[in-house]
């Protein structure tokens, strides 16, 4: 049965000292257990990954895809099965003879749907590189196309319309059109809903496409980015300075503060035709 994505909360508010007692819909946030059962048939591990804040919904994407760009599996083709296990868990079982890379992963038990890599345990764990070592795409795009997509991810995020409260990921092709969205109260959940759905569909490496992300542009979101071969990224709000210097080094256009007719450009610049 699907979970709803929303509840509704009796709130008093202000406006102008006027005060009315109104319901209010919030967008809900529940921890989903990630679980991963590998090894031989008559000797298998099991073992919590983590335990992540996530708005309900698309979790064996968001659990597929966490274990993608964290590196602790290289490909789809590793895993047998993806169970749901309690309405707030998801179990990846890996065929037999996969060993998952968990020497990356070095997380805590426990991370906030605001911050993606608060859980690390070391310096050294931050920073993953992809399995794959994916052909950079070349291709060139009109800034007039980018300033289109916001409108269009706005249009497709039901979630956030009612509530306000949610971030999204988008990917659209080179032509503009749209391909996929999610949405998360955690913007790392968001794009790691939007890499799982990829992979489960054989859309990775996601070179010829434009990714948009609805807030800021941080240093993990853009080395998930990275994990799943993405060329070009538009993000609405600001991006971070380890997130520039990491777009720069991986060949990656990186557009910040798009909006109707603005945009700025942090590196990539050869593939967007002003």
């Amino acid at each position: 049965m699907k979970r709803s994505l929303t509840e509704s909360s009796r709130i008093k508010r202000i406006t102008n000292a006027r005060v009315e007692h109104v319901d209010d819909l919030l967008a809900i946030e529940d921890p989903l257990e990630i679980q991963l059962r590998y090894g031989p048939r008559d000797a298998q591990t099991s073992r919590t990954i983590s335990v992540t804040m996530r708005t309900p919904g698309n979790d064996d994407e968001l659990a597929v895809g966490f274990l993608f760009t964290e590196g602790i599996i290289r490909d789809v083709s590793q895993i047998r099965e993806v169970k749901d296990a309690t309405g707030n868990g998801v179990l990846i079982v890996l065929d037999e003879q996969e060993v998952p890379d968990l020497k990356t992963s070095e997380r805590n038990f426990y991370t906030a749907s605001s911050c993606g890599v608060c859980g690390k345990s070391s310096i050294d764990a931050i920073r993953i590189s992809p399995a794959h070592q994916y052909a950079t795409s070349e291709a060139q795009i009109k800034a007039g196309l980018l300033y289109e997509l916001e409108n269009r991810l706005r249009k497709q995020q039901a979630t956030f319309s009612t509530t306000g409260g949610l971030h999204a990921s988008a990917l659209f092709d080179l032509n503009g059109q749209l391909m996929m969205v999610r949405e998360d109260v955690g913007r790392h959940n968001a794009l790691d809903k939007v890499i799982g759905a990829a992979l489960l569909t054989g859309q990775v490496p996601l070179v010829n496409t434009i990714l948009l992300l609805s807030g800021r542009a941080s240093f993990e979101l853009i080395q998930k980015a990275h994990m799943a071969g993405t060329s070009i990224i538009a993000a609405v709000g600001a991006p971070s300075s380890l997130a520039v210097r990491l777009a720069k080094e991986t060949n990656i256009t990186l557009v910040g503060f798009l909006r109707e007719s603005r945009l700025n450009i942090y590196s990539g610049w050869e593939r967007i035709i002003i």
